[in-house]
């Protein structure tokens, strides 16, 4: 599904180049569930960015479904993640202008799915995560963990192929945390959603079937 050759990330400032990422070689079959992790600072985001076309690499090659990503235009990029991709942002990334509703389903007006059929899907996604009464609410009305839940839910509303999870439980408390990981896990085992978190925890490392550990942007073997 995906594949990586030799993907580097860095900063130019004048003379000096600042690494994020250096030479990153890595395949990810369908249906994986792995866990990147390391220190602060190790490149994980980046990575996380990278593989969701959010940003692109300095050097390297980046084929997605058999695609260049790195040599597609931004629109076509663009195109390719909406289509395929859903990301659990660290900093939940909702849109503050809309509400939960509207946040649960705006990546469905990217993938141009039908108004009867959007209203069942955000339904189903407001009633899964107990968000039903937050539905006319703004993002700033709401607290950190109902805003972690809607941004879970909007990146499995379009039930993407992969799923990026950028500490997809950090601002949950432990009950709430264990449910989404058990839910990651069943839409891994049961509809084969190919998964990639970012954790510290090693408690949550343990719901995937491979951990990749990435220190100073390299990848430790």
């Amino acid at each position: 599904m995906i594949k990586l050759r030799d993907i580097t990330k860095y900063y130019s400032n004048k003379f000096v180049k600042t690494f994020v990422l250096r030479q990153i070689n890595l395949e990810i079959n369908e249906g994986e569930f792995i866990t990147i992790m390391g220190p602060s600072g190790a490149g994980k985001s980046t990575l996380l960015y990278i593989l969701g076309m959010l940003d692109t690499a300095s050097e390297g090659e980046y084929y997605f479904l058999d695609q260049p990503a790195h040599k597609l235009k931004e629109k076509e990029r663009t195109a390719l993640h909406h289509q395929n991709i859903g990301f659990i942002f660290q900093q939940y990334h909702l849109i503050d202008e809309m509400t939960v509703y509207e946040n649960l389903e705006t990546p469905l007006l990217y993938k141009k799915v039908k108004a009867s059929e959007r209203k069942g899907l955000v339904a189903e996604m407001l009633d899964k995560f107990n968000i039903v009464a937050k539905k006319d609410l703004f993002p700033n009305q709401l607290s950190g963990g109902q805003q972690q839940l809607t941004a879970v839910a909007r990146a499995l509303i379009i039930r993407p192929k992969l799923l990026l999870a950028d500490e997809p439980t950090g601002n949950l408390n432990s009950e709430q945390g264990k449910k989404i990981m058990e839910l990651l896990k069943k839409l891994n085992e049961e509809e084969g959603m190919t998964i990639l978190q970012v954790t510290h925890s090693e408690e949550k490392a343990k719901y995937g079937n491979r951990i990749i550990h990435l220190k100073d942007g390299w990848i430790e073997d």
